[in-house]
């Protein structure tokens, strides 16, 4: 016997699919300040694409995935007294390098185009008893985020994908930074970090990179006066 289809009035009294945002994953990583606390979303995959009107496009959820970078770079972070640093996470994520630097004595604003992410690294830096200031942006508008600056201490991880990313690294991170600041890009070899890295040495005082815990992923250091 064939089914038949569903009535408009059995559709509407099936219950609502569960919001993927709040089915979480709690974890933790240790960093040299102690072991530190965060939620995630379990599958961020059933997360929506986000739409940037102005730009038309959509984004992937990116901002969702727990990525070797952001945790590479939160340990990197941790391992130094940031007390009185003004500091800011370029697409933030889950926050885990903001709230390494919360925690580090660091007064840290963490950015993202998505408002979703923003609402976990809040939540992640709370968990730990800490704060963190967040704004929603985008690097192709970034004239508020300017404005707050200058930064002593500009965090970013696995942003250097994508020719498009590339070049509003290069145009952005010196309008971020003044005398004396710093920009850490944790980065996983993706392939335009070499391109990135050759220009970037012709803007700025000093250019660096460092190993991680993780055999592919390197911290670059950038910085505004030797």
């Amino acid at each position: 016997m064939e089914q038949r289809p569903p009535t408009p009035t059995e559709i509407a009294r099936r219950p609502e699919a569960a919001d993927p945002r709040l089915d979480l994953l709690a974890g933790s990583i240790d960093l040299h300040l102690g072991r530190i606390r965060f939620v995630h979303p379990r599958d961020p995959a059933a997360l929506l694409y986000e739409d940037d009107v102005a730009a038309d496009q959509a984004y992937p959820p990116y901002w969702a995935e727990l990525w070797p970078s952001g945790i590479e770079l939160a340990h990197a972070v941790s391992e130094r007294d940031w007390t009185g640093t003004y500091a800011v996470e370029l697409g933030c994520g889950l926050g885990l390098p903001a709230v390494a630097a919360a925690l580090a004595g660091a007064r840290v604003l963490a950015t993202d185009r998505s408002a979703d992410a923003l609402a976990f690294a809040a939540v992640n830096a709370e968990q730990n008893g800490t704060s963190i200031e967040t704004a929603r942006c985008s690097w192709d508008e970034p004239e508020e985020l300017v404005g707050r600056g200058p930064f002593g201490l500009v965090l970013a991880s696995d942003v250097l994908y994508g020719q498009r990313n590339v070049d509003q690294m290069h145009t952005l991170l010196p309008r971020l930074v003044g005398d004396g600041g710093q920009v850490w890009i944790a980065d996983p070899e993706r392939p335009l970090s070499g391109e990135f890295l050759d220009a970037a040495r012709a803007r700025w005082a000093s250019v660096r990179t460092s190993p991680t815990r993780l055999p592919k992923v390197w911290i670059h250091r950038l910085t505004r006066t030797g």
